[in-house]
């Protein structure tokens, strides 16, 4: 799907930079120092959208220090424009390429992973793309601690299937796998934080759902 280009976007998130990270290179190993505790735990989302789920998560867990990562300016100042309006202080928002997180964080910085509603690239061809090819889980495994977990959420069948052939080549372990998230269990169903995506679209088919962790 095609992004309508906001011209307002770039400039507020110039004019936000407590949220907004546009040189995300300058923070490589001090990303605990962009939040009030830099203590607490780092967990980040690949593809963040207008910022639905990573904002969510932040008002629902305090404890927690989240970053979320898109590649579009004009959905991202979306998502910074809610962190802003929120008055969170457990919240970055970075204008970057998920596949370039390898070169942005130490090893060990972040903690946990979450890929929503990513891109199915549904064409053999485009299948690097994917955002649980080998490559990008190898880029990810990189930066995130010894088994570390992986929550995936999709509503396109084929992606899941690839998905869960993809984590489990790689050596990641599975914690849980639903078919049909929203009519299943109901204490993971009150935990979850939906994207606007999933909001939309629910009722229109099942929402999968895996949770894995990495390998030692």
């Amino acid at each position: 799907m095609r992004i309508r280009k906001k011209k307002w976007a770039l400039p507020y998130m110039q004019d936000h930079p407590d949220f907004a990270v546009l040189e995300p290179e300058r923070y490589v190993g001090q990303w605990a120092s962009r939040f009030a505790n830099p203590q607490a735990p780092i967990h980040m989302e690949i593809g963040s959208g207008k910022g639905q789920f990573i904002i969510g998560m932040a008002q629902k867990h305090p404890d927690v220090n989240y970053i979320g990562i898109d590649l579009e300016d004009s959905v991202l100042a979306m998502a910074v424009k809610k962190a802003v309006n929120s008055g969170l202080k457990n919240v970055q928002l970075i204008l970057t390429n998920g596949g370039d997180v390898a070169d942005l964080f130490e090893k060990g910085e972040v903690q946990q992973l979450y890929l929503n509603f990513s891109d199915p690239w549904p064409k053999k061809r485009h299948t690097k793309r994917r955002l649980t090819s080998p490559n990008f889980l190898a880029s990810y495994q990189r930066i995130l601690p010894a088994n570390a977990p992986l929550e995936f959420k999709t509503d396109n069948r084929g992606l899941f299937e690839y998905s869960l052939v993809s984590l489990n080549n790689f050596g990641l372990q599975f914690e849980r796998v639903n078919l049909d998230l929203h009519h299943g269990n109901a204490e993971e169903l009150n935990e979850n934080v939906e994207t606007e995506y999933e909001e939309k679209f629910k009722e229109k088919g099942p929402i999968y759902k895996i949770r894995a962790r990495f390998p030692d």
